[in-house]
C-alpha cells in the first residue's frame, strides 16, 4: 500500500513528540497535512514530502552525496515513488539508487525519524512544478562495511564518506541527528 498523508503525519507526531521544540518550525508543514492532499506525490502544491538517509559506518563517517540539481553537499535521498509503502524503505531506495550501497549492508537505528526539516525549492519550469516547499523526513541508519558502488549519474555527481565533524559543518545538525538518534522498536 502506497503511502498516505496518515503515514506522513503519524512520522511527525512520532518525531515532534521526540523534539518538541521544533513544533513551531514545522507549524506551516502541520497545516498542510491538515488539509490532506497526498502528500506522497511529487505533484502536490504547495508542498510534498522527500525522504534523506544519513547512513553512519562505524560510528566515525557518514556518507554524503554531490547533489547534480543542487551543485551541494548533502545526504541522500529524494521524492516518494507511488511503489514505496514506508517513509524508511523509501529513505533505503533512495540511499541505494543513487549511491550504489547495498541494501543488505544497511540497518536502520530506529523507525523514527531522525529530522524533518521544511525547505523552499523554487520553480523549476522545465519539470512544469511552480516554487513549492519539501517536507524532508530522514532517516538514521548505520553500517560496518558498505561501499559506494554506482552513482546515479543523472542526479549525483560524487559520493563519498566524510568524517562526522566535516560532515556536520558542510550539512548541518542532521548529522550529530544520526549519531545521537535512540534506537528504538516499531
Amino acid at each position: 500500500m502506497a503511502i498516505s498523508d496518515s503515514d506522513i503525519s503519524g512520522a511527525l507526531e512520532i518525531y515532534l513528540e521526540r523534539y518538541p521544540d521544533e513544533v513551531e518550525q514545522l507549524s506551516e508543514p502541520l497545516r498542510f497535512l491538515e488539509q490532506g492532499r497526498e502528500f506522497a506525490s511529487r505533484r502536490s502544491f504547495p508542498m510534498h514530502v522527500t525522504v534523506g538517509a544519513l547512513l553512519v559506518r562505524d560510528d566515525t563517517e557518514i556518507l554524503l552525496i554531490e547533489h547534480l540539481a543542487y551543485g551541494i553537499t548533502l545526504q541522500p535521498g529524494g521524492h516518494l515513488e507511488p511503489t514505496d509503502t514506508t517513509l524508511v524503505d523509501a529513505a533505503v531506495r533512495e540511499l541505494t539508487e543513487e549511491t550504489g550501497i547495498d541494501p543488505r549492508e544497511v540497518s536502520p537505528v530506529s523507525s523514527a525519524p531522525a529530522y524533518i526539516e521544511c525547505g523552499k525549492v523554487p520553480a523549476r519550469p522545465a519539470k512544469d512544478e511552480p516554487e513549492h516547499y519539501h517536507l524532508d523526513i530522514g532517516y538514521a541508519f548505520t553500517t560496518v562495511r558498505a561501499e559506494v558502488g554506482r552513482i546515479q549519474a543523472s542526479e549525483v555527481t560524487g559520493a563519498g564518506w566524510y568524517p562526522l565533524d566535516l560532515a556536520e559543518r558542510l550539512v548541518g545538525h542532521r548529522i550529530a541527528r544520526a549519531i545521537s538518534a535512540p534506537a528504538q522498536a516499531g
